[in-house]
């Protein structure tokens, strides 16, 4: 204690200046620290808010972050020199003030005042506050970019070209995706935080995923559409439209594969209407070709969120899907689209839904083969892949490699599926649980 007292003591000029300029380049460190963290931390969703409310600080720190490779670059270079000047320094003070043994004495002094002062006050600081201290720094650090741009640049060509020589892969720099996956990632984060309910979080992952579905994934396979014989009776057409669940049928001639045409039901009724009770004629002088619409066709590759736009843009509702070939594969609806969104639209006229929410006494849920994954995975929050099948059905075969029999058992992606029935080679039910 006596020799750093004297030492404290017997300090000159010099001595002091050093010390000043430690601490000069203690204060430049914590700058530095603290403003990466808060530049990094800070919600861009937030700093674009500001920036709409007529914050230039926010602006500047938006035009920062467009480019985070450029901007780390720059902090970590000038934190760096701060952090190893300030380390010499204080080497060269404390050798000069207690000879060989100043260099231990140096090091420990300047971890503790570097950890504390420069790196976590700093840094929690900025933590708490990102998007204030984000606009705070953003002018200075700006210039820093700026200043040091030519040296970062030729640094991140040396570091690309070393990753490139050991074989890393540089795409990921650029992702484009980047924003939608962040905004997922945060609302998956706040349903297990509690801070989103399933429901709310279905709804928003479901409007973002719509630009990665396409339209064979949801459509109503061809095998189930309800169709009208352009040919049959006007009575028994008639009959059929009322009959049916559905206000619109596709109308066909000669085969179902030629439609030819849409009929609305509430056309259908106007028709009718206007022969019998306007003109006397019967209902045998209808001609339904005359009053079905004209056909929409799509492709069976569309991207949801393109078909919803062309609906919306047409003022449409329905669709009917055909592969590259012009061969029809099933049909689309407006609704189908919105319920990928909110869930599941039911009217009094729609069918009992194909997955059922209740156990048996061994935990099975009982589900319909043709139920997509995503709504079995939706009702049950299960996390069944839907990269190989659309149907759960699909799934299982696709899995089995090969179509299963009456009562036959799989074990897979953690879940026990039991074939409860089969119609030809079609799988109708399924007892699926949790393993």
């Amino acid at each position: 204690m006596e020799t750093i007292y004297s030492a404290i003591v017997n300090l000159d000029a010099t001595s002091w200046a050093t010390i000043g300029a430690i601490i000069v380049l203690l204060a430049m460190s914590a700058f530095f620290s603290g403003s990466e963290t808060a530049l990094t931390a800070a919600s861009r969703g937030k700093l674009h808010s500001m920036a709409d409310k007529g914050s230039n600080g926010a602006k500047r720190a938006l035009n920062l972050t467009e480019d985070t490779e450029r901007l780390i670059g720059a902090v970590l270079l000038g934190n760096n020199l701060v952090n190893i000047l300030a380390a010499a320094l204080a080497t060269s003070l404390f050798t000069r003030l207690f000879g060989d043994s100043g260099v231990a004495l140096a090091t420990l002094v300047m971890t503790l005042l570097v950890l504390v002062f420069a790196e976590v006050l700093p840094k929690t600081y900025a933590i708490t506050n990102s998007e204030g201290a984000a606009s705070f720094v953003s002018a200075p650090i700006r210039a820093i970019v700026f200043i040091l741009s030519p040296i970062v640049g030729a640094v991140r060509w040396f570091v690309r070209g070393m990753l490139r020589i050991m074989g890393a892969d540089m795409s990921g720099l650029d992702g484009g995706d980047a924003a939608q996956q962040e905004i997922a990632g945060a609302i998956a984060l706040g349903h297990s935080e509690g801070n989103f309910e399933k429901d709310d979080r279905d709804r928003l992952l479901g409007a973002l995923d719509l630009k990665d579905r396409e339209v064979e994934e949801i459509m109503l396979h061809r095998s189930n559409i309800e169709i009208i014989n352009g040919d049959d009776t006007p009575e028994n057409i008639v009959t059929q439209s009322l009959a049916s669940n559905y206000t619109r049928l596709p109308v066909y001639k000669d085969e179902p594969e030629n439609i030819v045409g849409v009929i609305h039901a509430k056309d259908l009724l106007r028709e009718v209407d206007r022969l019998v009770r306007g003109e006397g004629l019967g209902i045998d002088a209808l001609d339904i070709l005359s009053i079905a619409r004209e056909p929409y066709f799509v492709p069976e590759t569309t991207p949801l969120d393109d078909q919803m736009r062309e609906f919306l843009r047409r003022k449409a509702h329905f669709a009917l899907v055909v592969d590259e070939y012009g061969d029809l594969q099933g049909l689309i609806t407006l609704e189908d689209i919105l319920e990928e969104i909110v869930g599941e639209i039911t009217d009094e006229h729609d069918e009992d839904a194909e997955i059922l929410d209740g156990q048996d006494e061994n935990g099975n849920f009982e589900i319909d083969g043709a139920a997509t994954i995503r709504d079995v995975n939706r009702i049950h929050d299960w996390n069944l892949p839907d990269d190989e099948a659309n149907t759960i059905a699909g799934l299982v075969i696709h899995e089995a490699q090969m179509i299963p029999t009456l009562g036959q058992v799989f074990s897979f992606h953690g879940f026990r599926f039991e074939i409860a029935g089969r119609d030809q080679n079609r799988i109708t039910m399924l007892k699926v649980r949790s393993l």
